[in-house]
C-alpha cells in the first residue's frame, strides 16, 4: 500500500483546513472577496473558492488554478510533512475543466471511430487522468496511463 492510500480522513481534514487558511490569506493580500467551501471526496480535499461577481475570473483560468493548486499543496506538505492530493476549484474552474476533458475524450473517440487504433491525450494531472478514465469507460472504450511524472498521459483504445 502506498502513502497516498494510507492517509486518514483526519489527515485530509487537517490538510483542507491548512489549505483554506492559506487561501484566505492570499485573498486578503490580493484584496479579493471570496467564499471557501471544503469537501472531502475520494480521499482528497477539494477547496472551492467562489465570489458574487467575476472578481475571480483571472484566477479561474486553468494555468492559474494549476499553479495556485501546486503552491497550496507545497504549503500543506511543508506543514504536515505529507504529500497532498488536494484539488483547488476557483470560480467553477473544476466544472469548466471537466467540460474540456469531455471534449478531449469526444475528439479521441471520433478518431477511434474513424479507424485509429489508439488515441493519445496530452500529459495531465492524476486527478484529470482519473476523470478521463471514467469518461472513457462510460463511452465503452478502454484507457491506460503511460509515462512518468509530469509527462504521464492517457492512451485510449477500443474496448
Amino acid at each position: 500500500m502506498n502513502e497516498q492510500q494510507t492517509v486518514t480522513i483526519a489527515e485530509i481534514e487537517e490538510e483542507s483546513e491548512l489549505a483554506a487558511d492559506f487561501i484566505e490569506e492570499l485573498l486578503d493580500i490580493a484584496d479579493l472577496d471570496g467564499d471557501l467551501e471544503i469537501e472531502i471526496s475520494e480521499r482528497r480535499a477539494i477547496i472551492s473558492v467562489s465570489a458574487e461577481e467575476d472578481v475571480l475570473i483571472d484566477l479561474s483560468k486553468t494555468d492559474a488554478v494549476t499553479a495556485l493548486q501546486e503552491i497550496v499543496r507545497l504549503v500543506v506538505q511543508n506543514k504536515t510533512g505529507r504529500y497532498s492530493r488536494l484539488v483547488l476549484d476557483i470560480g467553477g474552474s473544476r466544472k469548466k475543466r471537466e467540460g474540456e476533458l469531455a471534449r478531449l475524450v469526444e475528439r479521441a473517440v471520433e478518431r477511434l471511430d474513424a479507424g485509429a487504433s489508439f488515441a493519445e491525450l496530452p500529459p495531465m494531472s492524476s486527478y484529470e487522468r482519473k476523470i478521463i478514465h471514467s469518461l472513457v469507460a462510460e463511452r465503452g472504450y478502454s484507457s491506460e496511463s503511460k509515462g512518468e511524472g509530469a509527462q504521464r498521459r492517457t492512451i485510449i483504445r477500443p474496448a
